[in-house]
């Protein structure tokens, strides 16, 4: 899988989970979490800084197009 993938993965399942502990364990705070998910994402797709593609780039994982 590529950096790309990988990246858009966890952001959703950050995204899924910190929803789903506001909606059923009623964890109002988690959705901070959401919001600096969304906001990472969006500065991303302009600059292309990803802390997390940095570290999956370090990490040995194989480069994509957004990414490279």
């Amino acid at each position: 899988m590529s950096i790309d993938r990988i990246v858009m993965a966890f952001a959703g399942a950050v995204v899924l989970v910190t929803v789903a502990l506001a909606l059923f364990a009623g964890i109002q705070w988690v959705l901070w979490i959401t919001g600096l998910v969304g906001l990472n994402m969006l500065q991303a797709a302009f600059t292309g800084f990803c802390p997390l593609a940095i570290i999956l780039k370090k990490a040995g994982a194989r480069p994509g197009q957004a990414f490279a």
